[in-house]
């Protein structure tokens, strides 16, 4: 059997013949791409390549929003022969520069939207020397080919020009490419796709042809998708989770996938997701905690919008949803199901419905990736009848390792372990852990990467005698779920080296506050644990005006209820030991933000980076003017909420 890609794609296009592989949105509408297309597309474009030069192992990045020249430009470097290097679109020129250069990328494949940051970086490749551009408006981007230096008849080459030019020596080149082919092995390397870089310097992870057939046929088995489901893609396709089951799991099963519309740039494309889903109208959708946090919210404030009574009825609604559901694997006895029932049917036929229609007329579920989903969302979009799934994975695991789905799922969880990879946990000592025993998260199977470019001794420290230590802390509950607790390298050190999680701390001040819109938790080796936060302004400034507050000292110490008022919910009193509890608090003066470097490309936290910027803010917390959150600094962060500045 040939477990490659490349042979899924020609099984795929055999098998439905007219089913629109990739979708994408254009001035006239959605342009789809049959399976055959595809194919056949990416293998001219395979002749032009091999054509300028481009053999085995040599390295082509992608920098580009989603699109259906994304997926054909992918699987044309694989039929060249070449490694894909998929790149983030946040990513910023220094940061691309390093993947080019580290990679050894001979070619860099942009769209107009991320063109610039290429552009800028230019100058300082070592290896590529020629940009393939998608798009075919070269005259929009001359003005930075002539900022930067670039020769436009010289170092770019049009997507359809490179196409063109496939087509015209396909004959010639028919036999090469089918010789090149015939060569590719299990072993070969498919993509390196970088870390976004949480805790420190990128690693390039090689993930090869078996990694990603046996993650993909693997994840479609356990999701038991339906042949031809519509599939709307939020997160941009260099995104581990969403290049796996994007890409090469749709061909499990001949899915039709949908791209956000990212013409206009970032804002625009933020404002696309919704239109787009609703156009989409797809049956499931990948996503990440930031967005369905982001839909939570907003579905919140619209009911609310709508008055007292529709307030009431939604929220009795939903709490009664909630106690129906349960944990989602256990289900609540007669009793809670009947006294539930009606307030929960009427808030589904009244308002949920209607809800409901924002994500389109067929949708089954949405699946999480990228970050731990915290359970006050699965809870609230399982009583909305949309219900959020959580997985977990990581790239180095190409990433798939657990996940829920409609059949088996547990809120709170990580879902069960899917067929063909082992997983168990491991304690400090080496030993393995008992259910319920706490640990780091071990894996083995097909799915374990070939190792980091370049970097043998990471290697050799993360994937011991086959098996990949994830650096993720976690336990298998007694139903056989696995629960991640998080990052082992994230983790709240005490001065007496006792560890403990940050995550749940965060979740937990976070979900409680009304002020309070960020927070890292920190101890490393300290007497007490501290926490640095950011306000939500907008609710901020509405107390000050709705209480009428002139006084700084008002103000402060209501944030500072308002930090602690999880001590007061009944879902997180008494969770988290009062020694790991933060004794104060710094607040900083803007949002974590992917444009501060302080939230990476997949929406999470850079603790390092955090702790880099706010090192002086940290340290103030350990002295005596610092020990209480009523102190100068946090009196000089409020001041430009007070009418009085």
């Amino acid at each position: 059997m040939n477990r490659t890609v490349l042979q899924m794609l020609r099984d795929s296009a055999k098998k439905y013949p007219k089913t629109a592989y990739t979708n994408q949105k254009g001035d006239a509408g959605w342009i789809g791409m049959s399976y055959p297309v595809v194919l056949n597309e990416s293998r001219f474009l395979a002749a032009g390549l091999v054509a300028t030069g481009i053999s085995k192992g040599d390295k082509i990045a992608i920098l580009a929003e989603g699109r259906n020249r994304w997926i054909t430009s992918e699987y044309a470097i694989l039929f060249a022969g070449g490694t894909s290097i998929p790149l983030s679109i946040k990513l910023l020129p220094e940061e691309v520069l390093f993947r080019l250069n580290h990679s050894e990328s001979k070619v860099v494949i942009t769209s107009r939207n991320t063109f610039e940051k290429v552009a800028s970086a230019w100058k300082k490749c070592e290896f590529t020397k020629r940009i393939i551009y998608l798009d075919d408006d070269l005259d929009a981007i001359k003005p930075q080919c002539t900022e930067f230096g670039i020769d436009p008849d010289k170092d770019i080459t049009l997507y359809s020009s490179l196409l063109q030019n496939g087509k015209n020596i396909w004959e010639e080149m028919e036999s090469t490419l089918e010789a090149i082919e015939e060569g590719v092995a299990e072993d070969d390397v498919v993509t390196i796709t970088y870390t976004s870089g949480t805790t420190g310097d990128p690693k390039g992870i090689m993930l090869t042809q078996l990694n990603y057939y046996s993650n993909s046929n693997d994840a479609m088995d356990f999701f038991n998708v339906n042949e031809g489901d519509r599939l709307y893609i939020i997160p941009p396709l260099d995104h581990s989770f969403a290049h796996t089951v994007g890409i090469y799991a749709a061909l499990v099963r001949g899915l039709s996938l949908y791209f956000v519309d990212a013409r206009g740039g970032g804002m625009q494309t933020l404002k696309n997701i919704p239109i787009n889903l609703v156009e989409a109208n797809p049956h499931f959708l990948i996503t990440v905690p930031a967005i369905t946090s982001n839909f939570m919210n907003k579905i919140k404030d619209a009911v609310t919008s709508k008055g007292k009574v529709i307030t009431w009825l939604f929220n009795n609604g939903l709490t009664a949803g909630i106690r129906i559901h349960d944990n989602g694997f256990r289900k609540a006895n007669i009793f809670v199901r009947l006294t539930n029932y009606l307030p929960y049917k009427l808030a589904d036929i009244l308002i949920f419905k209607k809800v409901r229609k924002i994500f389109g007329n067929n949708i089954r579920y949405c699946v999480g990736g990228g970050a731990l989903l915290d359970i006050r969302q699965q809870t609230f979009f399982s009583a909305l009848g949309v219900p959020v799934y959580q997985g977990y994975g990581l790239s180095e695991a190409t990433p798939i390792i657990s996940a829920n789905t409609r059949e088996i799922h547990k809120f709170g969880t990580s879902g069960m372990v899917i067929p063909n990879v082992e997983c168990k946990i491991i304690k400090q000592g080496g030993q393995e852990a008992a259910i319920g025993e706490k640990g780091e998260i071990v894996i083995r199977g097909n799915n374990v990467m070939k190792g980091y470019y370049k970097n043998d001794e990471a290697t050799a420290k993360t994937i011991i005698d086959g098996w990949l230590y994830t650096g993720d802390l976690g336990y298998f509950d007694e139903d056989g779920f696995l629960v991640v607790i998080g990052r082992e390298k994230a983790l709240l050190i005490s001065a007496d080296g006792e560890k403990y999680s940050p995550e749940g701390i965060e979740e937990a001040i976070q979900n409680s506050a009304e002020l309070i819109s960020q927070v890292m938790v920190y101890n490393d080796m300290r007497k007490y644990t501290t926490a640095i936060v950011t306000l939500d302004s907008a609710k901020v400034t509405k107390y000050v005006e709705k209480h009428h507050i002139a006084d700084g000292e008002v103000l402060l110490k209501a944030i500072i209820q308002d930090f602690y008022q999880f001590k007061n919910s009944s879902e997180y009193r008494n969770k988290i030991p009062e020694r790991w509890i933060p004794s104060t608090f710094q607040i900083a003066p803007e949002l974590f933000s992917e444009q501060n470097h302080m939230i990476n490309t997949t929406m999470k936290m850079v603790r390092h980076k955090i702790q880099e910027v706010y090192h002086d803010k940290i340290e103030l917390m350990y002295t005596p003017e610092g020990s209480n959150a009523v102190n100068n600094l946090n009196r000089e962060a409020i001041r430009k909420y007070l009418p009085f500045k």
